[in-house]
């Protein structure tokens, strides 16, 4: 965190920004219980979910979202990534047994 005022802006303005385009909290800042490796406690974790892997770019990319974008500089650290997920109800071919559609990614 660089600055809290302008953090808490910052969150304002991204989570109306997250519901316009599909998105919810998974995760928020919660409380972090490291079991292995390290990572620095001060650290926050937010995970967002959006519906799909475009409506999670077309939300960075909007509108809606751009003066977050401008708080975000001055207002917090992050590293930004999106991670594709699995369509809801349909598990993960590779522990299916399915071998034909299994791939590693």
């Amino acid at each position: 965190m660089v600055d809290e005022q302008l953090a808490a802006e910052y969150r304002s303005i991204a989570a109306d920004s997250i519901a316009r385009y599909g998105g919810r909290y998974v995760i928020r800042g919660g409380a972090i219980d490291i079991i292995e490796g390290e990572r620095p406690s001060e650290e926050r974790i937010v995970v967002v979910e959006f519906p799909t892997m475009k409506h999670a770019h077309d939300w960075y990319g909007s509108q809606e979202y751009a003066p977050a974008r401008k708080l975000r500089v001055s207002a917090l650290k992050r590293r930004l990534t999106f991670v594709e997920g699995f369509p809801e109800g349909n598990p993960d071919p590779r522990e299916s047994g399915d071998a034909a559609s299994a791939k590693e990614r």
